[in-house]
């Protein structure tokens, strides 16, 4: 079977883990890459084996990809989408997903409308340490669960050269914290523990430099009763050999005890009343020189195969708005120091 026909649009710090996964993805086949900046594009283009160009419409219509993988910012999602929607093509986009819920929302409708399946590119339910939760509660080996905590603190947002050798973005986002990096545990937690009921945060910036907020407090309540907490601090940082590989420490309280991830990767459980912690197996491989453990491998390859036996991805579009509900809700709480209800909007 002829593999997927790939492109790749939009070439800035965060795509050469796309363009890694694809080069390395049975099944799929990178055919070109497109950024406006035409240097670049025919740079990475050179690098990778594949044509180049700034012109999307022109490499979709040479091309005919099955597959448009978009790595680009959210103010160019909108119309680059627009430009190659077609029946039985899949886009997966990266979020934060669009400009608004509006926007977000005519784009799926015109997607669907046209027979282009839209998955969103949020990739850290698919880091391997994550999987394995999911299969220990899938299990049943957590009874009923109670909370869960996630500590952010990958000590990259000091001083005034904050993110500007890695992604110097992030300093001019008004919206920062929470529609940049929180949004990633909106996902995790609503996917481990069920949908958001109600939204609480307390937002602050701490590096001047910045026009976002850095530090906050978010929590979350889930239908079924359980709690998630997202405690967040870009300046600080955590026991690991790198704080990015996890960007922090995990949590999850139950019934049967407590179940721990560290800032190395190493998953581990210890039963209500005892006093050891027993490593538990992820199964899933590993990637150390990737990006959150090789999640974005994982899921390029979930698409594939979804596309390939006809199934349905995790993350379609249309069940991340959401997502989007509950992060938008995130600022109506800490601008107006309440909680925020989700269930009248559902």
């Amino acid at each position: 079977m002829a593999g997927l026909r790939v492109i790749t649009v939009g070439l800035g710090y965060f795509s050469r883990f796309h363009l890694d996964a694809w080069q390395r993805q049975d099944g799929a086949d990178l055919v070109a890459v497109c950024d406006l900046d035409a240097e670049r594009a025919a740079s990475v283009a050179a690098s990778r084996g594949v044509a180049g160009a700034t012109d999307l419409a022109a490499l979709v219509a040479e091309h005919k990809p099955d597959v448009v993988d978009i790595v680009a910012p959210p103010s160019a999602h909108a119309a680059l989408i627009g430009q190659v929607l077609a029946p039985r093509r899949t886009v997966i986009c990266q979020k934060p997903f669009c400009t608004s819920l509006a926007e977000a929302g005519a784009v799926i409708d015109a997607a669907a409308a046209a027979g282009t399946q839209i998955v969103i590119h949020e990739n850290f339910r698919f880091q391997p340490w994550y999987r394995a939760v999911k299969a220990f509660l899938d299990g049943g080996k957590m009874g009923r669960v109670w909370q869960a905590h996630f500590a952010l603190r990958p000590g990259d947002g000091r001083g005034p050269r904050a993110y500007l050798d890695r992604q110097p973005a992030f300093q001019k986002m008004e919206r920062l914290l929470i529609h940049e990096t929180a949004v990633h545990f909106i996902d995790l937690f609503r996917w481990l523990l069920g949908d958001i009921e109600t939204v609480y945060t307390d937002l602050r910036r701490l590096n001047p430099v910045i026009a976002g907020e850095d530090d906050g407090l978010m929590i979350l309540t889930h239908a079924g009763g359980a709690r998630s907490v997202f405690d967040g601090n870009r300046l600080a940082d955590h026991v690991a050999a790198d704080p990015r590989h996890t960007m922090g420490e995990f949590t999850l309280e139950g019934e049967a005890g407590v179940l721990r991830l560290d800032g190395d990767g190493r998953l581990s459980f210890r039963a209500f009343g005892s006093d050891r912690f027993d490593r538990v197996p992820i199964n899933d491989p590993v990637d150390r020189d990737a990006f959150g453990g090789g999640c974005v491998a994982a899921l390029i390859a979930h698409v594939v195969a979804a596309i390939r036996q006809n199934a349905r991805p995790e993350n379609l579009a249309g069940d991340y708005l959401h997502v989007m509900r509950a992060c938008d809700a995130a600022y109506r709480s800490a601008r107006d120091a309440r909680r925020v209800d989700l269930r009248a909007a559902a």
